[in-house]
């Protein structure tokens, strides 16, 4: 098995979270000599014209970024999207954030069954959402909440004025009961 792609993988699939070096050395299995080969090697791949991105450390974590010499492309992309409208994935990643925060963006794709990353930097870039500070989980994933643009943009006072979320006990009963077999054994 080819580490090095593998190594590349995890830093993509971890996103903007970034893994420690000792993560990798265990999720690779493999020494920090064998560790620190496996990043100058793949470093090395990035390095290359023909290349977009890099390996940074940042923040003790290793981390895929975008090369700064081609910083005018992304920054027409963010122009971009900052004068799209909020598609209906980003719209219910902001309301989980706004009912649950302070959220991590991985309970936040827990809780809507797929990765979030994009819809949480969209939410970032339009300043209704913010990092409100560090979990205390594994890794210290950063915590996300709701910004005073956000109230602004929804018309709301205060958080407590979000409209209240309540389940019908009918309804949670034939949720319940989807996961109970009709057919019982004699």
């Amino acid at each position: 098995m080819n580490k090095r792609a593998v190594l590349e993988g995890i830093l993509f699939v971890v996103g903007e979270e970034g893994l420690t070096a000792e993560e990798l050395q265990n999720i690779l299995e493999v020494s920090e000599y064998e560790l620190q080969k496996l990043i100058a090697a793949l470093d090395e791949d990035y390095k290359k014209e023909s290349r977009g991105i890099q390996i940074a450390f940042l923040g003790n974590s290793y981390k895929l970024v975008t090369k700064q010499e081609h910083k005018e492309y992304y920054k027409k992309l963010v122009t971009i999207e900052e004068n799209s409208k909020l598609s209906d994935a980003t719209l219910e990643t902001l309301a989980i954030i706004a009912y649950n925060e302070p959220i991590t963006r991985i309970q936040i794709d827990e809780i809507r069954g797929v990765s979030s990353v994009h819809h949480v930097r969209k939410l970032l870039l339009k300043n209704l959402i913010h990092e409100v500070g560090k979990s205390d989980l594994p890794g210290r994933p950063i915590l996300y909440g709701v910004t005073k643009e956000f109230l602004d943009y929804f018309g709301l006072s205060t958080i407590e004025d979000l409209p209240k979320i309540t389940v019908e006990t009918n309804d949670l009963k034939e949720h319940l009961d989807l996961f109970g077999s009709k057919y019982k054994e004699n």
